[in-house]
């Protein structure tokens, strides 16, 4: 018998990795220092008496007095903690505003999780697309003209669907969608999942609470300090059955709360109330200092409020690092990669002509030196390598129309087969594709398969990106034809 090699485990390696100088310009928020936990052993309880029950909390109940300071620091009428992520917000805000087999408009750029909650449902699915930002080929901003529009031609929506800020920090029109959907008596649901620190200072774009949003999902846990898989539900208005999100809060979230989850929420609620604004002043000066720094790059560029106006750009969240390769021949995924090896400074995502990072109020003035620095010398490098420039502009790909046969939980129904790329296009999807993250689907089961799809599936394939859903030996999932 040969000898058994043990592999290190999850927790093993994840003590190594906590030991290391790898720095993470990613989500957590907390960044892996900032909290108040110790011993998560300590806290880990079941609903016994005195500690409230995150589904029936009491009129006085701890719980319940923790979500209220939620709804105060953020200027809600109601706030719901969450402990399946910003997924199982999501998940209860398009159920609670549909009915089934109902109509639901969503902007096409949304998160897979939209999708499911469509799907779960049986709604049918009207799109409204983004703008397209061509210096870096992202998805800029939805104009509340083409909501406006969208709602005049199609009879029978109950809900508009939006997400703000996308990944890049794109943020839309709220207040203007908002009294467009209202004027119809229509409720605006918001994926803000990443602009829970926007209410904290007004360097960042306004939220969409303020702008009047009815139900609004935060992820604490991507720009504030708290645990993963921690975030807020905001409910305001006379629009939403508030009964009725309350039951599916119920449904999509675990019977068995984790009560250091919801800990975790309440400290970091607690930290803002208390020390909030001392906290950000000091984050946004450390950030605007590294902004300014990276103003004399030569061949990356740290993308800005330049953004905000072209293409249905309402505003552009500051905090949110997008690193420009477009003048260089490196790709976004090999900036992130260059970062990670010789620097180890991890990023949160990358696209062809770009890098993303998340900061936060947990990153200090070292932490920005120091990717400042490593990006400084990664452009002294493309500067002095000629064959590193770019010597032709990159063309990106614009949204293409989807066009829905079936209905999407229709389609998930049905009986499937997995073909070759080349065997897709005019047959109907049967399954999601999409790039994570940021997971936003590429085609959505329902939906055709056209011949330009297929070429921007082998676009994103010989670009090195990660395409998700994909069968055996590459194959793609379609309806089977009777």
């Amino acid at each position: 018998m040969g000898k058994i090699i043990m592999e290190p485990s999850l927790r093993e390696r994840l003590a190594a990795y906590a030991a290391s100088d790898y720095y993470g310009f990613h989500m957590p928020g907390h960044k892996r220092r900032m909290g108040a936990f110790f011993n998560p052993y300590q806290l880990d309880i079941t609903e016994i008496h005195g500690f409230d029950d995150l589904h029936h909390p009491g009129e006085r109940g701890i719980l319940m007095r923790a979500q209220e300071r939620g709804a105060r620091l953020y200027g809600a009428e109601e706030t719901h903690f969450l402990i399946n992520g910003s997924t199982a917000g999501i998940l209860s805000a398009i159920s609670g505003c549909t009915h089934q087999g109902g109509k639901l408009l969503l902007t096409r750029n949304s998160h897979r999780s939209a999708y499911h909650g469509a799907g779960l449902r049986n709604l049918r699915l009207s799109y409204i697309y983004p703008q397209t930002v061509e210096t870096l080929w992202i998805n800029g901003g939805i104009l509340p003209s083409d909501v406006e529009n969208s709602l005049a031609e199609e009879p029978g929506i109950e809900a508009v669907f939006v997400t703000s800020p996308t990944y890049e920090g794109i943020c839309s029109d709220i207040s203007g969608m908002a009294e467009i959907c209202h004027e119809r008596g229509i409720p605006l649901i918001v994926d803000q999942a990443h602009g829970a620190h926007f209410p904290f200072s007004a360097y960042f774009p306004e939220d969409a609470v303020s702008a009047g949003a009815d139900v609004v999902i935060q992820s604490v846990h991507k720009t504030l300090p708290s645990l993963t898989q921690t975030a807020l539900l905001h409910i305001q208005g006379e629009l939403v059955d508030r009964e009725k999100i309350r039951y599916y809060l119920s449904v999509y979230q675990s019977s068995s709360p984790s009560y250091v989850l919801m800990a975790s929420i309440d400290s970091c609620l607690e930290l803002l109330e208390r020390e909030g604004e001392a906290l950000f002043e000091a984050y946004i000066r450390r950030l605007e200092e590294f902004r300014e720094g990276c103003r004399d790059l030569e061949c990356l560029r740290l993308a800005g409020r330049e953004l905000a106006g072209k293409k249905g750009v309402y505003d552009f969240d500051r905090s949110r690092l997008v690193i420009s390769a477009e003048h260089t021949a490196i790709t976004g995924e090999a900036l992130m990669e260059h970062l990670r090896n010789t620097y180890h400074l991890e990023l949160e995502m990358a696209e062809r002509l770009y890098a993303t990072g998340i900061s936060s109020v947990a990153d200090q003035e070292q932490d920005f030196a120091r990717l400042g620095r490593a990006l400084y010398e990664l452009d002294r490098l493309l500067t002095e390598n000629p064959e590193w420039r770019n010597t032709e502009s990159f063309r990106g790909w614009p949204p293409l129309k989807a066009q829905p046969l079936l209905p999407l939980g229709t389609a998930l129904e049905q009986e499937k087969e997995w073909v070759e790329l080349s065997r897709c296009p005019n047959r109907i999807a049967g399954a999601f594709l999409y790039l994570y993250p940021p997971g936003i689907p590429l085609v959505v089961p329902g939906e055709e398969i056209t011949k330009e799809l297929c070429g921007r599936i082998e676009a994103c394939l010989a670009a090195g990106q990660e395409l998700h859903g994909r069968g055996e030996e590459g194959r793609i999932a379609v309806i089977k034809e009777t």
